[in-house]
């Protein structure tokens, strides 16, 4: 079993269209491997898809038909790997509001 949902038309290179929906289908099916299929056009496109959770990107135009393939399909992996690693990582979750995260305790005090 697999789910392989398009994050845009194929070889559009429009990368993610709704992150919201790609995020919903991985907490629905979280046993279930998730590859995105379509529309990836940057290595920020593939690292943004990898932080939601999903097990891999398939991808060709993007690739193909840059002025250097060789070196722009390293530069997917590299993206690929540190998507993956920042998931791994535990991701903060984006806030509505400002949380300081700087400790006061040793801290100068001005006044």
């Amino acid at each position: 079993r697999l789910l392989m949902p398009w994050c845009a038309p194929i070889g559009s290179a429009r990368g993610p269209q709704n992150l919201d929906a790609l995020r919903s289908l991985r907490g629905h099916f979280p046993g279930i491997p998730l590859i995105v299929d379509a529309g990836i056009g940057r290595p920020s496109h593939a690292a943004a898809v990898m932080e939601l959770g999903y097990d891999a990107v398939l991808l060709n135009t993007a690739v193909a038909k840059a002025g250097d393939p060789v070196a722009m399909a390293a530069a997917f992996g590299t993206a690929v790997e540190a998507g993956r690693e920042a998931y791994c990582a535990g991701l903060l979750e984006p806030r509505d509001m400002a949380v300081p995260s700087t400790p006061v305790i040793g801290m100068a005090a001005f006044s």
